[in-house]
């Protein structure tokens, strides 16, 4: 009796033993693989297959996608991922009875295919290859030194998405703000980045630094006055005129409040006190 319910309770114990085990495991977390590069017209891709050296071969992708292969002809890797491309090689020659279990490995020598051009106001500007698929702005940015010290704090991508023309402008600091990494835009194959200079304002008259000052982000008047050292002895902060052009190209001349904010190109002139 007794030895039968040490053995009853020896298996109950034995079939709770994995479930335990089991909400003791921590769960594992899957992570999103990263995509890969797709092939383009002008790529320089080298080929290997193991143990097959007379069909190495390095060549550029023309402009149709296409690549000439020994045994094989010519083969349109164009737009397909290396991976993809690889397989497409090894598929070949082993229906072809060329190779019984071909290895093939593709590396892309050259990346002429997929590229952006930075221009402006970047410390290095050119044209950047697209190293991996879904690479974004800030990536680029990285690449081409960042926005020089002349640079604006916005910039323009242009592009093509769809057949449709594309021309978006993204604020930078934004970017890195609580949920700014949506606006962090994907850039794709003939995207052009144009970082503007930065937006200036100049003031002139009875202040103690005249000339161009840079505008910060929402300036008023009475910061571009303070960031211009202020009035001279003889200047007042009564009369200021700003000049402004219109979108007509007209220029108005208007009498702003001090915390009115100021605008790219505005002229702000100090009056000399007449007391």
């Amino acid at each position: 009796m007794i030895r039968s319910f040490l053995l009853l309770v020896c298996a109950v114990l034995a079939g709770w033993a994995p479930a335990v085990g089991a909400q003791q495991r921590p769960a594992a977390v899957s992570t999103p693989a990263a995509p890969e590069y797709r092939l383009g017209s002008g790529d320089v891709v080298r080929i290997n297959v193991y143990q097959n050296p007379d069909l190495s071969l390095e060549t550029r992708i023309t402009e149709a996608g296409l690549v000439s292969y020994p045994l094989l002809g010519s083969i349109r890797i164009g737009g397909l991922s290396v991976t993809q491309a690889e397989r497409l090689i090894a598929d070949g020659l082993r229906n072809g009875n060329f190779v019984k279990q071909p290895q093939v490995t593709l590396v892309v020598a050259q990346i002429r295919g997929n590229q952006v051009s930075v221009l402006g106001q970047v410390n290095r500007p050119g044209r950047y290859p697209l190293e991996v698929a879904g690479m974004r702005l800030t990536d680029v940015l990285a690449m081409a030194g960042g926005v020089a010290q002349g640079g604006a704090e916005s910039v323009v991508v242009s592009g093509v998405r769809d057949g449709r023309t594309l021309r978006q402008e993204i604020d930078l600091p934004a970017l890195f703000a609580p949920g700014g990494g949506e606006r962090n835009l994907v850039l794709l194959d003939g995207d052009t980045v144009w970082v503007d200079r930065q937006p200036l304002v100049y003031i002139y008259g009875e202040v103690q630094r005249p000339g161009p000052l840079r505008i910060e982000r929402e300036m008023t008047v009475m910061q571009a006055l303070a960031a211009g050292g202020g009035p001279t002895q003889r200047g007042t902060h009564k009369g200021i005129r700003v000049h402004r052009k219109a979108a007509d190209g007209q220029v108005q001349v208007i009498e702003p409040q001090m915390d009115a904010r100021v605008h790219d190109g505005d002229v702000v002139y100090v009056r000399e006190s007449l007391f």
